[in-house]
């Protein structure tokens, strides 16, 4: 009875292999799951990231689209020649092919403003609505630039100091958001919001605006 009894239980050798069993598939089951949170992280910013890069071009557009309401009415305004407004007149062209910064609290074009400023770098904020903005909220981990660039026209003249706007008819509008990377066990470096590395922590978005409304009206 006796031997049987002790032929029944662990050696000390088979304990510490069980044990060791189990902690490999604990760490391997956690090393996973933090992968996992990783990648759930990364996609999540870059689904965000992508939103804010539309919503810069569609800034952009409904800038455009009142400087052509502002150009309409002034057809309509005794004493005020159309050539006082052109359809870039918000987006502050000639000084956004380096980049520019602007959020729908600013996106309406007022006759000698911009809506537009030069870009400095800021995080977009994110109120207590979660609107992204750079005046009201804490800052976020993304940053948004917005460049602009004339295209030369089929009549072969670009004007970039704007002095002969029917000329003008065409930009290209790059909007790139990028955010701050912290190192992980997939990236030990981590990169930072002011670096674009596509594919890792930055969206770009382009598209091409045409100035239709002056193509109608010359």
């Amino acid at each position: 009875m006796a031997k049987n009894l002790k032929n029944s239980g662990f050696t000390i050798l088979e304990l510490i292999i069980s044990i060791a069993i189990l902690v490999f598939g604990v760490v391997g089951a956690f090393n996973a799951f933090s992968i996992i949170n990783i990648l759930t992280s990364d996609s999540m910013d870059k689904i965000t990231a992508t939103y804010l890069a539309q919503e810069g071009m569609e800034i952009v557009r409904n800038i455009r689209d009142s400087d052509w309401l502002n150009m309409d009415h002034c057809q309509y305004t005794v004493g005020c020649p159309t050539s006082s407004y052109t359809w870039v007149d918000g987006l502050y062209v000639a000084n956004c092919g380096s980049g520019c910064q602007a959020d729908y609290t600013t996106g309406a074009a007022v006759t000698g403003a911009y809506a537009m400023t030069p870009w400095s770098g800021d995080y977009l904020k994110e109120d207590a609505t979660g609107f992204y903005n750079y005046t009201d909220g804490a800052n976020t981990k993304f940053k948004r630039k917005i460049v602009i660039n004339y295209v030369t026209d089929v009549d072969g003249v670009t004007d970039v100091n704007m002095t002969h706007m029917p000329h003008v008819h065409i930009i290209k509008v790059t909007v790139q958001v990028s955010w701050q990377k912290k190192a992980d066990i997939l990236d030990s470096a981590g990169i930072s919001a002011d670096t674009c590395v596509v594919g890792k922590n930055c969206v770009k978005t382009e598209g091409t605006l045409y100035d239709w409304y002056n193509y109608v009206n010359q």
